[in-house]
């Protein structure tokens, strides 16, 4: 089609007008989103989920297979072994996103945040995405627990508690031995920061309570191929109490506390689980349960005292 001069110059002068206004209104438009993208990067933002391997999440469809099986937390410990770091696993409709943790304000390896891997985490920090990956960089975190495990502790509390592990000098130990006793049961590593913030404590109440009866047993994930760096753990912690070695993640599932350390149980005189604590124990708490197993003690003892004293008398009529 040809077009006269006017016609042409019409054109021209249309576009003229038209382009620059274009231009404007796309750099307008790519400012405020580049805006927002960046507010969005420098704002903190709290997220809530399952904290695990950001490798090995992969391993199967987590819309069919939970994550937390013996073979994720092997698997997750290997990573944090060669620094891969964990991530958030936030629940999104009917699949999960993940967001890879990196230091923020938090200063954490991979191998200390295996403490909580499985656990149900609150993270704060500042998000950014690179490539097809979305990360958080964590200010703070709290545990906010795990309803499966809650359901499982409350489903062996009152059980009968056993468990077969070797002592320092390889001789198997039972925990049935200790029937008569109240024992404090905790599971721990000696490459377990949180672990290490909660033995002062532990030290401390088997000072305290050992003459009423209390014993504190420490059974450690670390294998017995590891003894000697145990002992050296044990010499430079001065724990006063038996540390034994080998356990496993399919132990503490039986004492349904998950594969998470460090993890507590109090077990009664008569050898059954009374309470658990799947995390770092809270001194007043376990020392509030513990006394209220003494005075209950005190409540039978007096009771068993009150009925020897009792006048006999003839239960047949005269």
């Amino acid at each position: 089609m040809l077009y006269d001069f006017a016609t042409l110059r019409s054109i021209k002068m249309f576009i003229n007008r038209i382009y620059p206004r274009m231009f404007l209104y796309l750099l307008l438009v790519l400012t405020t989103f580049s805006g927002v993208q960046a507010q969005q990067r420098n704002s903190e933002t709290t997220l809530e989920g399952q904290l695990v391997c950001s490798l090995c999440w992969f391993e199967a469809d987590r819309k069919i297979t939970a994550y937390g099986t013996d073979d994720d937390l092997k698997c997750a410990i290997d990573c944090a072994e060669k620094g891969i770091p964990p991530a958030l696993a936030v629940k999104e409709g009917g699949d999960y996103k993940l967001y890879i943790i990196e230091n923020g304000q938090l200063k954490r390896t991979p191998k200390e945040w295996m403490d909580s891997i499985g656990k149900q985490l609150r993270i704060t920090g500042k998000i950014r995405e690179q490539r097809d990956k979305t990360y958080i960089a964590a200010d703070r975190f709290e545990i906010t627990g795990s309803s499966e495990i809650s359901k499982t502790q409350a489903a062996v509390v009152g059980t009968e508690a056993e468990l077969l592990l070797k002592d320092l000098f390889g001789i198997d130990q039972k925990l049935s031995s200790y029937r008569g006793r109240i024992v404090i049961l905790n599971f721990w590593a000696t490459w377990c920061v949180p672990c290490r913030t909660e033995l002062p404590d532990l030290v401390a109440l088997q000072n305290e309570y050992a003459a009423l009866g209390l014993q504190v047993v420490g059974a450690s994930a670390d294998p017995f191929a590891e003894r000697e760096k145990v002992l050296k753990f044990i010499r430079e912690t001065k724990l006063n109490f038996p540390v034994w070695l080998g356990l496993t993640t399919e132990d503490m599932k039986r004492f349904g506390v998950g594969p998470a350390l460090p993890a507590t149980l109090v077990i009664n005189r008569e050898g059954k689980i009374d309470s658990v604590f799947s995390s770092v124990i809270n001194r007043t708490d376990l020392q509030r349960r513990i006394d209220a197993m003494l005075k209950s003690d005190e409540v039978i003892a007096k009771g068993i005292g009150a009925e020897s004293r009792r006048p006999e008398v003839s239960l047949v009529p005269s």
